[in-house]
């Protein structure tokens, strides 16, 4: 029996040109309209490992190469969290949302996640997280209390959000997609390139999901000032991204990149995933610097 559809609600987009230019809102519709094909790539130098996908603004598909089939995600998962957490509760621009109190039992679970060596922030008990500041911790040190912090606040429970997350995998056509946690610490929650390029082109549809997944740093009440593990940003164009890593996964990055291209901007979406060789996340970003330089060069980007 197929999935529910996610429960749609209609959330305000404020959007100023210079946003919509710079995140590639402009003509990049297609995940609105339905499934996007995904073609084989032309003969540019994709990873040589692993498995890699991109959209431009002057494509009507995506295209990818390498190993194929749904492969462990990481922490990309939790781009998927932040997108159904803002489905489930649009924040309009400026807007910090509902608070999330932290109690002895985050604590409790924080603690045991920083000893097994996963990405956290620090919490009290007593503390009230605002749905906003929980987005950033999510999305930049990629903290994994905080996912499931978020997952409980909005649907509950873990379990009835993971569901929303896979209803909303089937929404937008991600059929090679598994959800079975808000994090990504699982290796049985897996996707494909090709996927997470569908998901990261929807999710950059809204203007507060755009600004979370391109800050470089955000303040918190408890843990402070946090950065995010993507180097990249604010850097040859890259003005979005989320890392993930551990050893089934390898390094993964999904990405958007903003390059003047034969005297006019082209966007560029794109994932990596499976990367080795050295620090996984770094590998990650060294290979998604790569493809993205390889995509510009292309005859067919660069004719458009």
């Amino acid at each position: 029996m197929r999935r529910r559809p996610v429960r749609r609600r209609s959330t305000p987009v404020v959007l100023g040109v210079l946003l919509a230019v710079l995140l590639g809102y402009v003509g990049l519709g297609r995940v609105q309209e339905g499934p996007v094909p995904v073609t084989a790539g032309p003969a540019i130098a994709w990873p040589v490992q692993g498995q890699a996908a991109y959209t431009t603004s002057v494509l009507d598909a995506i295209r990818a190469d390498g190993v194929e089939g749904p492969v462990p995600i990481a922490s990309v998962t939790k781009v998927m969290t932040a997108y159904v957490v803002l489905q489930e509760r649009p924040l309009e621009q400026g807007e910090a949302g509902a608070t999330i109190p932290v109690t002895g039992a985050d604590v409790a679970d924080m603690q045991r996640r920083q000893a097994n060596g996963e990405s956290v922030v620090a919490v009290a008990a007593g503390e009230d997280l605002t749905q906003l500041q929980a987005l950033y911790a999510l999305m930049l040190p990629s903290a994994n209390n905080v996912a499931v912090l978020l997952a409980r606040s909005t649907a509950g429970s873990v379990d009835a959000f993971v569901e929303l997350m896979n209803r909303a995998a089937d929404d937008l056509g991600m059929d090679d997609t598994v959800y079975t946690d808000p994090s990504g610490m699982a290796d049985d929650t897996v996707s494909t390139a090709a996927d997470q390029v569908r998901l990261f082109d929807a999710a950059l549809r809204d203007p507060v999901f755009a600004a979370v997944a391109g800050a470089t740093a955000a303040e918190l009440p408890v843990a402070g000032t946090v950065v995010t593990t993507s180097r990249l940003l604010g850097q040859d164009g890259f003005v979005a991204g989320k890392t993930g890593s551990h050893d089934a996964a390898g390094g993964c990055y999904v990405f958007r990149v903003v390059r003047t291209v034969a005297g006019r901007e082209v966007v560029i979406t794109g994932a990596v995933l499976g990367q080795r060789g050295g620090p996984y996340i770094e590998a990650a970003l060294r290979a998604a610097e790569a493809l993205t330089a390889q995509v510009a060069a292309s005859p067919d980007v660069r004719a458009g």
